[in-house]
């Protein structure tokens, strides 16, 4: 080879290498110095009170309990509501999509809805449920999040079922097992820690979502686990402290987003480990 072409080849890929490297750590290092002030301050507004006793009024002592329980209930029950309607659409596109247009319209519409901004399915819901029961409500807010929960699950089915080796179909239907039988019996349970990945980072996604819950379940400044009713929520407290002048909110928001970005970290890592787990057994 000539020495000459062999020496250019070299260095250009040193420095593509060198180019990715300063690249990634660019990125690595606002991730982390966000990481360091998250922790930095949040760690300073953790105490018992912050797991124990509502969102206070300016000046008093309180914590965040109301707007925690009012996150969970409402990621539970967006994850519960969005998680069967996306499974089965992702079933139906793996498994019968093959022929006519619902499959490729479908797969079409579900692209938009990754990519929608989360305000918008906001407005969405706030137009067709908040003004229709003309109240805001922990319902809405749950209807709301199981629209972003939707797309992503549909997704990562579609795309673990199709990674499940036709062999396994051919076998089953060799036996004698009907269409519905095989999905359920064999592709579905080969692929489940893929979907149930996609679940997780599904749940990681809605758990720190604000705008749709501005349109939809508002606030409470009172402990209620009542759905049918506005309901306290950790990013909508955590904008609305971070606004305010007092330095009390400041520390609890600091906390709120702390505990926020810690939760969808963890949600993250365990999503990538069942992942990896899944890699590894084929």
């Amino acid at each position: 080879m000539n020495t000459a072409i062999y020496r250019r080849r070299r260095m250009v890929n040193a420095f593509n290498m060198g180019a990715s490297m300063t690249a990634m750590a660019f990125g690595l290092f606002w991730l982390f110095w966000i990481l360091f002030t998250l922790i930095q301050y949040g760690l300073n507004g953790f105490s018992l009170a912050v797991f124990t006793q509502s969102t206070p009024p300016p000046g008093s002592a309180g914590g965040l309990a109301n707007a925690i329980v009012g996150s969970l209930l409402m990621t539970a029950g967006g994850t519960f509501i969005g998680t069967p309607i996306g499974i089965l659409a992702g079933v139906y596109l793996a498994e019968f999509g093959q022929r006519g247009w619902l499959a490729p319209a479908t797969r079409f519409i579900n692209d938009i809805l990754l990519s929608a901004p989360s305000i918008v399915v906001g407005l969405f819901i706030y137009e067709v449920y908040v003004t229709t029961v003309q109240h805001f409500s922990g319902w809405a807010g749950s209807f709301a999040l199981a629209l972003l929960v939707i797309p992503v699950v549909v997704r990562t089915t579609e795309n673990m079922l199709r990674l499940v080796p036709n062999s396994l179909r051919e076998a089953a239907a060799a036996l004698g097992a009907p269409q519905w039988r095989i999905v359920m019996s064999v592709t579905l349970r080969a692929a489940k820690a893929g979907v149930l990945t996609g679940v997780l980072l599904a749940v990681a996604r809605i758990s720190g979502e604000t705008a749709p819950l501005l349109f939809t379940a508002l606030n409470n400044q009172f402990f209620s686990t009542n759905m049918n009713a506005p309901m306290a929520n950790l990013p909508y407290v955590i904008f609305q402290f971070a606004m305010s002048p007092y330095e009390d909110w400041h520390h609890l928001a600091w906390a709120g987003a702390t505990l926020i970005t810690l939760s969808v970290l963890t949600l993250n890592i365990f999503a990538r480990w069942l992942g990896s787990q899944k890699t590894q057994s084929h």
